[in-house]
């Protein structure tokens, strides 16, 4: 655990600066708007370590494999998003000295990341020979005009006379850290010094796989007014030049304003034009006003959304961080993109989609952002059925298999454990049919596009498991189940489970699906059989004595110990062998208890309390999607103080970077958790059979908390503090119960109930 930042409701703030922390800084730091996004980097530059990062949503390159033995059925790519030309340069040189903070004198330094709009601001005194300069830095991507950037400098003169040079610059000759063979993603399609672009346009790949073209263009302003300075270029690359004489107490401001076009969007031939158009209505506003467009927007967001903690000021920042960043990643304004695990702060797991989204993402966004966004998420994946087609096919198998990463819809993972087992994604992403069926009510998904999802995954699931003779079941062999710290294991109960599970929904949804659909599908009635028969005699391994479900079978057979004897050795990811990990009991994260989570409610509090009491200890929690489930279960367990404290790990896994790992960027698909925490775990909200229910408690450290939800076309607010207090905000009357009570309220109603 390490903490970097000052604790702050709503800021991410600092007065110091370590360069031992600069790559974690520039992660807790990194701001998008949905459509591109960059880590933390400085303006001026920095030489010393540090990960320059900017990244474009939608926009990826399928990166040749590499593996040392190759199998078939290996993806041939690892899709990832490159890193994209850079456009937040602003080189500072003071009377002949480069501004570089790992090589200058200076002092005062602050950084901060206002949460009301996702503002970084950042300043220090630069101390020279003779003279003293303070520097003022302001930059946020444009949530209302997307492809918008507006990064400011102001330079004041403390002391002495300083001729400040800057030096504007659009670098596309930038590279991944994660390249599978040192590749230079880009190349150069012209840079044009009359209209401040670059263009550039990823390099050809033999997969069929669409290059992208990026179009860059800048202009600068002082007072609101355009000033132009010396351009010089390179191939990638583009300088403006522009000086400054300034004596003691005088100030200069310049703004440097960036628009963004690429391909998915805009044509290549016509990216100069637009991007001309969209400069010029940047500009029609000043820095002040864009940025009161921008705030406008994010508070819209926040009146629904934010979660309110009184008494806790780290939990209350940690709620705050999370809920930022995921808006800054993704907020479902484009059906076609979807959540990255890194978001746009990092290149690892190279920005594909993981099943992170349905399991984590979709369960949060259902009751924070309209239905539309989540039924895009569904649409996403129906679209890209026609890889998950191909995904089984590469297995030998009938049916569709959902990849567990990818760009679209084709398999591009290269660890053999993960691409060709850990298939329990593919009852994990259809599971987001249900949910979203039953919190919105809305089943015209489901009665139509949905049962393309769920009979093609059905069909894998039917071919995938085999008939035991010996234990007269049908079982399931070679799969890696949640739990990634084992592999290649047979009948993990979490696949068997949910596999089951999917096959069960199937059945019952059939029947109810559209004519049209039907028709596309074309189950018969032998399938149905089949499936029923499977339903009926799927092995799901437990040990009777101990009142367990087992994560795979043999899993009893290992030295069975807790956590807690290995403290000192944890991460074990950072410190054991592959090999003594995978012979270990520890586990990565929920898997038995994903499955509970998942189908929470047909299991018993005897069952969830045995399963949680066994495995919980056994837990390590080197997954950021670990700690939440386990929250959530502890909290409906009556578990308050375990409750809190995976909350807390979840709540602030980047800010304390609890798992050492930060440096590589944030947990984007994990930050949900955090909210799940609190709403389904300390408030205890559940939905089923269409009645939405509570059970807060107030955890002992807080004094109060609210937070709102929408729910089938109604927004709620739900207060805790001595007494739980619940507000039909707007929209039809609700019946609602709250400790097993029912409540009936109708708008601009409250009530208040006590356990």
């Amino acid at each position: 655990m390490k903490r970097i930042f000052e604790v702050d409701p709503w800021k991410i703030v600092t007065h110091q600066f370590n360069p031992e922390d600069k790559r974690l800084q520039e992660s807790m730091t990194a701001i998008g708007n949905d459509y591109m996004g960059m880590r933390g980097n400085f303006e001026e530059g920095y030489s010393a370590d540090s990960l320059q990062g900017t990244y474009l949503a939608g926009v990826w390159f399928p990166d040749k494999t590499r593996v040392g033995w190759w199998k078939n059925g290996y993806p041939e790519y690892f899709g990832k998003t490159p890193n994209a030309p850079s456009f937040i340069g602003l080189g500072i040189t003071v009377n002949g000295e480069k501004i570089d903070l790992a090589k200058v004198k200076f002092s005062d330094f602050y950084l901060s990341l206002d949460m009301h709009q996702g503002l970084l601001t950042r300043s220090f005194v630069y101390e020279g020979k003779d003279t003293k300069v303070k520097f003022e830095f302001r930059r946020f991507l444009h949530i209302v005009q997307k492809e918008a950037a507006l990064i400011e400098v102001k330079a004041t003169v403390l002391s002495g006379r300083a001729k400040i040079d800057f030096d504007s610059t659009l670098d596309g000759t930038v590279v991944n850290e994660d390249s599978n063979y040192n590749e230079h993603f880009w190349l150069s399609l012209g840079e044009n010094e009359d209209d401040r672009t670059i263009q550039v346009k990823t390099k050809e790949n033999p997969y069929e796989v669409p290059q992208f073209t990026v179009l860059l263009k800048e202009s600068l302003r002082h007072d609101g007014k355009i000033v132009t300075g010396d351009v010089t270029s390179s191939e990638a690359k583009l300088s403006e030049k522009l000086s400054v004489e300034l004596d003691e107490g005088q100030s200069y401001e310049l703004e440097k304003d960036v628009i963004v076009v690429t391909s998915r969007d805009v044509d290549d031939k016509d990216q100069l034009a637009v991007a001309n158009e969209l400069m010029t209505k940047l500009q029609n506003k000043s820095f002040e006003e864009n940025l009161v467009d921008h705030e406008a927007t994010w508070n819209k967001r926040w009146q629904t959304s934010d979660v309110q903690i009184d008494g806790d000021p780290a939990a209350q920042q940690g709620i705050r961080f999370n809920i930022l960043q995921l808006f800054m990643t993704y907020y479902g304004e484009d059906a076609r993109l979807n959540v990255g695990p890194k978001g746009f702060t990092g290149e690892k797991y190279g920005g594909a989609t993981y099943w992170d989204t349905e399991a984590y993402i979709v369960p949060m966004y259902l009751a924070v952002t309209k239905p539309s966004v989540t039924r895009a998420l569904l649409q996403y994946r129906h679209d890209q059925l026609p890889g998950a087609y191909h995904n089984a096919k590469q297995q030998g198998l009938p049916g569709a298999l959902f990849p567990m990463v990818t760009f679209n819809g084709i398999e591009c993972h290269n660890e053999w454990e993960i691409t060709f087992e850990e298939i329990h994604r593919n009852a994990d992403i259809p599971h987001a049919i249900a949910m979203y069926t039953e919190y919105t009510g809305d089943d015209s998904y489901v009665k139509n596009e949905g049962m393309d999802v769920l009979v093609g995954t059905a069909r894998f699931w039917a071919a995938r498991v085999h008939w035991s003779k010996w234990r007269n079941k049908y079982v399931m062999h070679g799969v890696t189940g949640p739990n990634e710290y084992e592999n290649n294991v047979n009948n993990n109960w979490f696949t068997n489970t949910m596999a089951r599970w999917l096959l069960q929904y199937t059945l019952k949804r059939l029947p109810l699906a559209t004519a049209e659909a039907k028709a596309r599908v074309k189950v018969t009635d032998e399938e149905k059989a089949k499936w029923q028969d499977i339903v009926d005699k799927m092995y799901l391994p437990e040990d009777k004595d101990l009142g367990i479900f087992l994560q795979q079978d043999d899993f009893l057979d290992k030295d069975i110990r807790p956590v807690s004897e290995i403290e000192d050795q944890r991460p074990i990811n950072q410190n054991w062998s592959w090999d003594k990990i995978l012979r270990s009991p520890f586990i990565k994260q929920a898997d038995v208890l994903q499955g509970i989570y998942f189908l929470n409610d047909q299991y018993t509090k005897e069952q969830k309390e045995k399963n949680f009491d066994f495995y919980e200890p056994l837990t390590v929690h080197e997954s950021s999607l670990s700690p939440c489930i386990h929250s959530i279960l502890a909290a409906e367990l009556g578990k308050q103080e375990k409750a809190v404290e995976l909350y807390e790990r979840t709540a602030r896994l980047d800010l304390d970077n609890y798992n050492n790992d930060t440096v590589d960027g944030l947990h984007i698909t994990s930050m949900s958790g955090s909210w799940l925490a609190i709403v389904q775990g300390f408030a205890g909200m559940r939905y089923n059979d269409g009645k939405l229910s509570f059970k807060p408690f107030l955890p002992k450290k807080w004094d109060r908390y609210s937070f709102k939800i929408n729910y089938r076309g109604r927004l709620l607010s739900i207060e805790m503090s001595d007494q739980a207090k619940i507000t039909l905000i707007s929209g039809e009357p609700i019946d609602v119960k709250v400790y097993d009570q029912d409540v009936h309220l109708r708008e601009g109603e409250s009530k208040c109930l006590k356990d």
